[in-house]
């Protein structure tokens, strides 16, 4: 029975989340009256129920903020809470310092502090070896009543400190509640995605013009190169039938002519809807073993789901109370104005959600069946937000590891809210931020503000997406995208034709020309790449990069950088060494002309102590795309031609 809640503002639909091998970030507010001083650990419970304390430190911004970082690996639900106590020695300390340098209370602070180490050396489960030193303190101590500098010294003394750093001595300790945390796989937030169309791969025209679709067995023989330039995802869209009423034509015209495949997102006909295969591109054995051939070359198959039909779908006669009715009596179309798409009705969830709801999750649990874990979401923002909660809700409670992307092109709100409802993954306004001022802005917020939730997958390009920048900024302007991308969040994705360098719009539009949503598109990948004529090298340089530096499979830790030109961005992605799984930290610079037309000459200026290297000391660097070897500072000499190599990915070296 499906029980569907609508859920309100409030009710719990930001489940909080990470994905293995995430460094996440645990923030709390914590205070106490007057002016002692506090300590905060966090108390950490693994899937499995081992516990962990970790320390916070306080945000040096004067508002009581504590934060600690952990990284996650293990997957599955997570517990914490929050704890504060009294830090007795760090207010002695304070408070001795300020009276014994002042040559006030001398004796007290000193007897204060011999019983505070008294006591914490009685602590039984305290290491024997902190004890005796702390017993020799304690007499120190009462031995230095009246001697201030001796007091002072023992004060002072960064041993006694570092003793009371690893255990602190606590009083009127408190808890917070118990909280959980969802840790997804890996593949719920890292990923470099790659999308293509099946029935394109192995396509045939014929000497009298008609052309043989390809199918998943054609589509089969792509997946080596694919897995070749590193990608780990490819996602299809729709492979079901297509209606026939209504379909469109080359570059979305009105009529088709005969053998015109139409719109995959024209779904349904009479060969079934949305749990059915196109019969052009095989049986659903075929699908089955394109599946697992993908899963031998490394990849995972994404599926689209997008929740609209055809007029010919065997939802509108079975069940037209899903759509919308015009008070003609017609069901209405999609419109996207001035876009209108006479060939799909969107479903309405007004009039029976709980049917609505089954039939979906049938859906897609029938996939999930054929081997399918992740599928991308096309318009969710046009369906319920409760809808979607319940939705990856209810899936993931079986199948933990099945990851949702929100194709989400809206506003803000709405495209947050998503992420917040559960979406794995969400598309980005990426796409449309060229210049160096709109990439700051967008990168800083994308790894500072909504980090917490939203995880961007920065498409560079879909079939519908061919921004002005790659229309008219040449092949540096697809070097360029393609490594911001690749750089700057731990997902991205490409759509088949990017590495052709396919740069020709329809006119007055986004759109690609003779755009593969309503036509075969016939692409020599072998020759292109022969050629030199290919950005494959340059897309498996980026991903090999990508899969030896852990900082890039991060995205909060993305920092931007300052440079003397309006068109060289440069940003730091910095990893710790005891956040990181190898014991070692890894540093990237990224440095980018972001105009594809021209040289720039620049100075950039760096924080070097984000990774450990004091200001105006020099650290040795090298270009991971050239494999050039320079000697940097914080202010450093760039020179970046859009016609050669208009970024740099800098690699600090030797860094601990």
């Amino acid at each position: 029975m499906v029980d569907p809640a609508p859920a309100l503002p409030g009710s719990g639909m930001l489940r909080p989340k990470a994905f293995s091998g995430e460094v996440v970030p645990f923030r709390v507010t914590a205070f106490r009256e007057g002016h002692d001083s506090i300590g905060v650990q966090l108390r950490l419970f693994s899937p499995s129920g081992d516990p962990s304390l970790h320390r916070l430190h306080p945000l040096l911004d004067g508002f009581d903020h504590w934060l600690t970082e952990v990284a996650l690996t293990a997957e599955g639900d997570w517990t914490f809470r929050f704890e504060a106590y009294a830090d007795d020695f760090a207010t002695w300390r304070h408070a001795a310092e300020v009276k014994i340098e002042a040559d006030v209370d001398v004796a007290v602070m000193a007897l204060q502090g011999a019983e505070l180490c008294a006591r914490a050396a009685a602590e039984p489960d305290r290491p024997a070896r902190q004890r005796t030193a702390l017993r020799s303190w304690s007499t120190a101590l009462r031995t230095a009543t009246d001697d201030a500098q001796a007091a002072l010294r023992i004060v002072h003394d960064d041993e006694l400190a570092s003793v009371f750093r690893e255990r602190p001595l606590m009083s009127l300790a408190t808890a917070g509640e118990e909280l959980a945390l969802r840790v997804e796989r890996e593949r719920a937030g890292v990923g470099a995605w790659y999308e293509f169309f099946p029935r394109s791969e192995g396509a045939r025209r014929s000497a009298d013009g008609s052309v043989r679709s390809g199918t998943f067995r054609t589509a089969s023989r792509r997946l080596p190169a694919v897995a070749d330039m590193g990608f780990q995802v490819v996602y299809l869209p729709p492979i079901h039938p297509i209606g026939l009423t209504n379909r469109k034509g080359p570059n979305n015209t009105l009529t088709a002519s005969p053998g015109d495949p139409g719109s995959p997102w024209a779904i349904g006909g009479a060969a079934g809807g949305h749990d059915a295969i196109h019969p052009d591109l095989g049986s659903p054995a075929d699908f089955r073993a394109f599946v697992k051939t993908a899963r031998q070359n490394g990849l995972e198959i994404a599926l689209d789901l997008a929740l609209q039909a055809s007029p010919d779908h065997p939802w509108v006669t079975a069940h037209p109370e899903w759509f919308t009715t015009l008070p003609d009596g017609s069901i209405a179309f999609a419109e996207n104005p001035p876009k209108k798409y006479q060939d799909i009705y969107p479903i309405n969830f007004d009039n029976d959600p709980e049917g609505l709801c089954a039939e979906v999750l049938r859906i897609v649990r029938h996939w999930i069946a054929q081997g399918v874990r992740i599928f991308r979401v096309d318009n969710p923002h046009t369906k319920p937000l409760w809808f979607w909660e319940w939705l990856i809700r209810t899936v993931t409670v079986d199948d933990p590891d099945v990851v949702f992307l929100a194709e989400a092109f809206t506003r803000p709100a709405p495209l947050q809210a998503l992420a917040r409802a559960g979406f794995q993954q969400s598309y980005s306004y990426f796409t449309w931020r060229n210049t160096k001022a709109e990439l700051e802005e967008f990168f800083t917020s994308i790894a500072h503000e909504t980090a917490d939730f939203l995880r961007p997958n920065l498409f560079v390009n879909t079939p519908d997406i061919l921004t002005e920048y790659l229309q008219f900024g040449g092949r540096a302007a697809y070097r360029i995208r393609a490594a911001l991308a690749a750089t700057a969040a731990p997902l991205y994705g490409v759509y088949a034709g990017y590495e052709l360098y396919e740069n020709v719009a329809r006119s007055g539009s986004e759109e690609n020309i003779d755009n593969e949503k309503y036509e075969y598109k016939f692409r020599d990948w072998a020759a292109a790449e022969a050629s030199g004529d290919s950005l494959a090298p340059y897309l498996r340089r980026l991903n090999e990069i990508r899969a030896a530096h852990p900082a890039l499979r991060q995205l909060r830790n993305l920092t931007v950088q300052h440079s003397d030109d309006d068109a060289v961005l440069v940003y730091v992605k910095h990893l710790p060494a005891a956040l990181s799984s190898s014991g070692a930290s890894d540093t990237i610079v990224v440095v980018a002309n972001v105009d594809p037309h021209s040289v720039r000459q620049t100075t950039i200026h760096l924080d070097t102590s984000l990774f450990g290297v004091p200001p105006g000391d020099e650290y040795p660097v090298q270009d991971l795309i050239t494999g050039a070897e320079w000697t940097w500072a914080d202010h450093n000499y760039v020179r970046l031609d859009a016609f050669t190599e208009p970024v740099h990915i800098v690699h600090v070296k030797g860094r601990s």
